[in-house]
């Protein structure tokens, strides 16, 4: 059996979702399956160490498919052509893209389809390419994974597409994420907020992520008590963020962080503070229930599916109840409490060893079928 994956995200300096997700699966997958040659297809030289086993081979392969035609190159005569050589006997694709041209079994995870309700979160050309491609690379696919019954029932409803054909598996933190001691928050508070308490976000600088609502509901907190940390990049250069003047040392921009240093500050934080108006999983969300964080959650798409009792929600597009869900948190340390043990109980009902067990079932019967 040759198995042959999409690895193009592992290739970025700075995993996010679609790389976190890929890295999480395809590790445990050589490790388990010895017997399985693996084909790991990148579009550049991979950023990501992975295991140098007798059953791993790396092909790095352009053009870099930083554009929506260098997608299509790459995808629909690229792909083809690899996945000819190596005779592969399926092919898995992370990110949801798919080849047209490919002969093959295939198996594409489908993480959310925020681009065809809220297409101008995107560039014209990549949202026009999405819109366009992502119905048929569904149609295309043999078998399709996602991550929550929302997005899966949001497939079904946009593409007309088999709800048998559709597998939900969710997926999970690192392990790296767990309570930490009062002298870890401590210093980390020190580090970053100035010995203050704060709210957290984590998540590229993303329209759909609701960044500037949040932080509008935030500067509007009577003489807060509690700063609020930011963590994530921008990913397009036209996003910006307006901060009023008064608020802007309570404010703290941290960038893109490693897994440890992410894992620090999320375990220091008061809460998360995670209201986007669209989501496929939200793992940020896990990984505070890890930790035994609260969280403010928005209560559209598939955040309650996710956080269940470990969240307290607020609709993402009314700054009011963002601000509102901010001074309960503040205010009532009994509900703080609370949603600090159903944190913990719920973020142990993840995990990314059932992740890649069920997401391999998927891609073994795919493949022997």
């Amino acid at each position: 059996m040759v198995v042959a994956i999409n690895c193009r995200h592992l290739t970025q300096q700075k995993l996010e979702g679609f790389g976190t997700y890929t890295i999480e699966l395809v590790i445990r997958w050589i490790k388990e399956y010895k017997t399985v040659n693996f084909i790991l297809i990148f579009d550049r030289e991979p950023t990501v160490d992975l295991p140098e086993l007798h059953n791993v081979k790396k092909v790095v392969i352009g053009p870099p498919t930083r554009h929506p035609l260098l997608y299509w190159i790459w995808f629909e005569w690229v792909i083809p052509r690899v996945l000819k050589q190596y005779k592969a006997t399926v092919f898995f694709s992370p990110d949801g893209y798919n080849s047209l041209r490919n002969k093959i079994p295939s198996v594409i995870t489908v993480h959310d389809l925020n681009f065809e309700h809220n297409p101008a979160d995107l560039p014209k050309v990549l949202s026009w390419y999405l819109r366009k491609f992502i119905p048929l690379f569904v149609e295309k696919a043999t078998r399709v994974l996602t991550v929550s019954e929302y997005s899966k029932l949001d497939i079904v409803q946009c593409y007309a597409c088999p709800s048998e054909k559709i597998t939900t598996v969710y997926n999970s933190a690192n392990e790296i994420y767990h309570p930490l001691t009062d002298e870890i928050i401590s210093a980390t508070r020190s580090r970053i907020s100035n010995n203050r308490p704060y709210f957290l976000f984590v998540g590229s600088l993303h329209p759909r992520k609701n960044v500037q609502r949040l932080i509008t509901a935030y500067q509007r907190l009577n003489n807060p008590s509690v700063d609020l940390v930011i963590v994530g990049s921008a990913m397009w250069r036209d996003h910006h963020i307006t901060i009023d003047p008064s608020c802007v040392h309570r404010i703290h921009f941290l960038g893109y962080l490693t897994q440890k240093e992410l894992a620090e500050v999320m375990g220091s934080a008061l809460a998360l503070t995670y209201v986007p108006y669209f989501e496929g999983f939200g793992i940020p969300m896990v990984e505070a229930m890890r930790c035994g964080i609260p969280i403010l959650a928005a209560n559209t798409t598939c955040l309650p599916e996710i956080a269940g009792d470990a969240a307290i929600y607020c609709d993402p597009f009314r700054v009011q109840e963002i601000q509102k869900g901010l001074e309960e948190l503040i205010e009532n340390t009994v509900l703080r409490e609370q949603l600090v043990e159903n944190s913990k109980k719920r973020g142990n009902k993840f995990s990314w060893e059932l992740a890649a067990k069920q997401s391999w079932e998927v891609i073994f019967t795919t493949a022997n079928t």
